[in-house]
């Protein structure tokens, strides 16, 4: 699909890419169909030295024009045999885009394990008599990222549980508790025109339907008017600003939403020719407590509970009585940590990386995002990880304040390596040509369905850490990473996947 001529940037899991809308706003990840193609072959020159060769084909690739320019680190290095097969530029800190992910994960699961569930519960403040809650509804979280969203269930078990118990009525309000972790809030250097953006959304305590929506905008009859926005029911408390205009039939559609700093609304921006059928935009949610309790008050309504009061965020409203007071009505567990490791990396959903990173707090320490750095940054040294080769802000690897060492990403890769390919941590990495943001990649090569890896995107910037066996069937685990390149996205994905495929057709032997 073609897009329009004038660019809007986000990122996406890591990811920065145009937004723009052609009769339908694109949908599409670049980090899912970036480069469908296969890349070009490298034919061997030097089959007497395998090795030399490996290495001449991997600097020929990463010196070619479009690339050529780019700050490389390249690791490659063989995990059955302890050897580093290619190296360059090993301990330059480079930013990683969405590779962080591999970290946050890693260090989460020495921490808490696989088997880690996030809790959210839901308590009264008043008694229930005649099915008829006589107080408000409590809900606190603990920072699960899957309710309703891709890896975990929706609302409906509460409901169900609610009226089984006998409740009908509740005389109060519906109050979102987020004080168990930090307040949601962008991480450090995050883009504000990321914020408006799916992938921009905030984390918190509470989050529901990975903290997105819908907006639907529809032209208006004549050019010139301004176009309609539409919303789901639950989603009519999100307040919106529409500065959307309706353009002559045959005109380019471009629309986008922005966060703009200091404005609580969300503006939906850009043209769309009358005539065209409906576009749809996601966009995120602002303030995801507040998200939550109305989504779960507008659950509730729906399924024949009525509820009196309004949704509230917790900093809302005048100090709650003590919970040890209230009575407990409801305990919701998420899948575990190895579920939840699916969707995080698969699909690289920033809000699934920023959760993830706040289990590497220590035990007993309050989890806001220093923390869990801090417990990470332990972590890590106590692998035999420097503190100097590495610098991150975030989980998700959105913040392009992120810095890492390619020899990071392979000491991480090289411990939480599983020989049988069947451990969480490898069934939840990217499969080149089948699955995740690698689907699109490596088709109809020696590396579509051998190549395990996560990816990383950013303007100008590419990244594929992971695991591929040779022909040889040696396990080879390597870190490519491409800053600042001068041509094309697209440019640099082949190039990287150039090196994947060279990987998995390398042979020792002449």
């Amino acid at each position: 699909m073609t897009c329009g001529s004038r660019r809007r940037t986000r990122d996406a899991g890591g990811l920065r890419f145009r937004r723009c809308v052609r009769f339908a706003v694109c949908a599409l990840s670049l980090e899912l169909a970036s480069c469908a193609r296969a890349p070009a072959a490298v034919t061997p020159s030097r089959p007497d030295n395998p090795l030399q060769q490996l290495s001449d084909d991997i600097t020929a690739t990463i010196t070619a024009p479009g690339v050529g320019r780019a700050a490389w680190g390249v690791i490659v290095e063989s995990l059955d045999r302890g050897e580093r097969l290619f190296e360059l530029n090993p301990g330059t800190l480079l930013v990683p885009a969405s590779t962080v992910k591999l970290v946050s994960l890693a260090g989460a699961v020495d921490a808490v394990g696989w088997g880690h569930q996030f809790e959210t519960s839901a308590w009264v403040t008043g008694p229930i008599l005649d099915g008829v809650l006589h107080g408000d509804m409590i809900v606190t979280g603990s920072g699960d990222p899957s309710i309703a969203g891709r890896g975990g269930t929706d609302l409906m078990p509460w409901i169900q549980a609610l009226r089984k118990g006998g409740l009908h009525r509740i005389d109060g309000r519906i109050i979102g508790d987020d004080n168990g972790i930090e307040e949601p809030r962008p991480q450090l250097a995050w883009a504000w025109d990321d914020l408006g953006h799916a992938t921009g959304a905030l984390f918190g305590a509470l989050n529901y339907a990975e903290n997105r929506m819908e907006v639907t905008v529809a032209p208006a009859e004549t050019a010139g008017s301004q176009a309609t926005l539409t919303v789901e029911p639950h989603a009519a408390a999100r307040p919106l600003d529409n500065r959307t205009v309706t353009r002559e039939p045959d005109s380019m559609p471009l629309l986008w939403p922005e966060q703009r700093p200091g404005e609580p609304l969300l503006t939906i921006a850009g043209f769309i020719p009358a005539g065209a059928p409906p576009a749809r935009l996601t966009v995120s949610v602002g303030n995801p407590t507040l998200w939550f309790a109305n989504v779960l008050r507008y659950e509730l309504i729906s399924s024949g509970i009525e509820t009196t009061g309004d949704a509230y965020d917790v900093d809302d409203v005048p100090p709650l009585i003590d919970r040890g007071k209230g009575s407990g009505i409801y305990e919701h567990r998420s899948p575990p940590l190895a579920q939840l490791a699916q969707p995080m990396l698969k699909e690289s959903i920033n809000l699934y990386g920023e959760a993830v990173l706040r289990l590497n707090a220590p035990k007993g320490v309050f989890p806001t995002n220093d923390a869990a750095l801090e417990g990470l940054r332990t972590r890590l040294r106590s692998w035999g990880i420097a503190d100097e080769a590495w610098q991150i802000v975030d989980g998700s690897g959105l913040s392009r304040r992120n810095a890492v060492a390619p020899e990071v990403l392979v000491a991480v890769l090289r411990r939480m390596y599983d020989a049988s390919g069947q451990s969480p941590w490898m069934t939840a990495l990217p499969v080149a040509g089948r699955d995740g943001t690698l689907a699109a990649r490596m088709r109809g090569t020696a590396a579509e369905g051998n190549v395990r890896a996560k990816t990383g995107t950013m303007t100008n910037i590419r990244t594929l850490a992971g695991y591929v066996r040779t022909r040889d069937e040696e396990t080879l685990a390597f870190a490519i990473m491409a800053d600042a390149f001068e041509g094309s996205g697209d440019a640099a994905v082949e190039a990287i996947d150039r090196i994947a495929v060279r990987l998995a057709t390398f042979s020792r032997r002449p």
